[in-house]
């Protein structure tokens, strides 16, 4: 095979053995509904539940990029697959509350998957279309909405102890499939002595630690809404589990098919314009999203009136598609940063920023379900997005913005130059 066909093969074996590794990922976001009513669990408990597989994939992030970088994706990858079948098989069998947490953090592994495709995947392809590839890659996120078509009607028809069986054989042949499609190149290997302790070093850099920040947002936010929306649509508009997650696919599925959209306006325009227009993008949607339900009385001459204020279930399912494409073109493009500003290190650094994300998918869920328990607001979930999303806006415009036109003009400090 020539160069050019194995880099399309690895490409789209590992694109394929994401999106799996994605849907397990996300399996609690489903099965997690009728497990929460059989168990009692309180929104905070269920909020651990769907984020625990979140955790473990978080922290293993940057040991698999290191390891990618030293040893090669493709037996990084296959090995993590492999390991996740028999903990994804078990989970049929728990039956009280501690037996879904601890196994949950080993099918977690499965989302560490991430920071071993991308570094693989990018070196395949030359400088100038790697943000594209990154982001095909990425579109594997998708797995989120794959699982929100597959799980409830596993529910529905054999009970939720189906899914976990079902996805242990589906990630067992993806497993295979990705090890007969995929390629092995030795001059990809990166030699590295660093410990992990030293690549977390990295942190001390601005630009990653700012990196950090932003996609937190626009992965850490969609692994949480992820989780978070089908017991959304459930409890706030009382719609079935399958109507639900059909509904909760909206969000999910642009958020990860068209991370390549993404990739691509990031090679053409750069990541810094797309990443600013996606903040904003982020910021009205979430604005809007965060006006609980509200009914509220004036005076009047003519005696008090009664006024409603609140999103149907149609406005608010437009937004999170809107908030969804917005996000999937965020993940590509802060990636694109990564492969400009690290080409030598891309994966110990994307395994770091891919942690920051995984770490804002792990929390979130849990906060999401504190918020609700204290404040009885579902909608309390965006609010505390909206703020976040405010923290980055405001340091991407001290740090990158006040020196550059986001509507295509040079850096200032290039056209004192010229000028000069």
């Amino acid at each position: 095979m020539s160069q050019r066909s194995k880099a399309l093969s690895v490409l789209g074996v590992s694109t394929l053995a994401f999106t799996v590794c994605f849907m397990v990922w996300m399996m609690f976001g489903v099965i997690g509904i009728p497990i929460k009513k059989s168990l009692g669990l309180s929104a905070t408990e269920f909020g651990l539940l769907t984020a625990t597989p979140v955790l473990t994939g978080s922290l293993i992030r940057v040991p698999l990029g290191v390891w990618t970088d030293r040893f090669g994706g493709r037996i990084v990858l296959f090995i993590t697959m492999m390991l996740c079948v028999i903990p994804i098989w078990l989970m049929s069998y728990a039956t009280q509350y501690w037996h879904f947490l601890v196994l949950g953090l080993f099918v977690g592994l499965a989302g560490g998957s991430f920071s071993v495709g991308t570094p693989y995947v990018a070196r395949w392809f030359p400088k100038h279309q790697q943000g594209f590839a990154m982001g095909v890659f990425g579109a594997g996120n998708s797995g989120a909405a794959v699982n929100k078509f597959v799980a409830p009607a596993l529910v529905v028809a054999f009970g939720w102890t189906m899914v976990p069986q079902v996805y242990a054989a589906v990630m067992l042949g993806a497993a295979l499939l990705f090890w007969v499609g995929s390629h092995s190149d030795p001059s990809h290997l990166v030699e590295s002595k660093a410990s992990f302790a030293e690549q977390l070093k990295q942190l001390k850099d601005p630009r990653v630690l700012k990196y950090c920040q932003y996609y937190s947002i626009v992965f850490g936010g969609y692994v949480g809404l992820s989780l978070w929306m089908v017991q959304y649509y459930v409890g706030e508009f009382g719609l079935d589990i399958r109507v639900a997650a059909l509904l909760a696919a909206c969000f999910s599925l642009p958020g990860g098919v068209l991370r390549a959209i993404g990739g691509y306006l990031s090679d053409k325009h750069g990541a810094h314009k797309v990443t600013w227009w996606v903040m904003w993008v982020s910021w009205i949607c979430l604005f809007l999203l965060s006006y609980p339900q509200t009914d509220f009385t004036i005076l009047t001459i003519n005696g008090p009136k009664t006024f409603h204020i609140g999103l149907n279930v149609y406005t608010f399912t437009a937004l999170m598609f809107v908030l969804g494409i917005a996000w999937a073109f965020g993940k590509a493009s802060v990636f694109k940063y990564i492969s400009d500003d690290y080409p030598k290190n891309i994966g110990a650094i994307s395994g770091i920023v891919g942690l920051a994300g995984g770490m804002g998918g792990f929390v979130l869920p849990i906060i999401f379900g504190f918020l609700l328990d204290v404040t009885g607001i579902r909608s309390s979930a965006f609010m505390l997005l909206y703020g976040v999303v405010w923290v980055s806006l405001i340091w991407m415009y001290l740090t990158e913005v006040r020196t550059r036109d986001v509507l295509g003009g040079e850096p200032q400090g290039a056209v004192v130059g010229q000028r000069a």
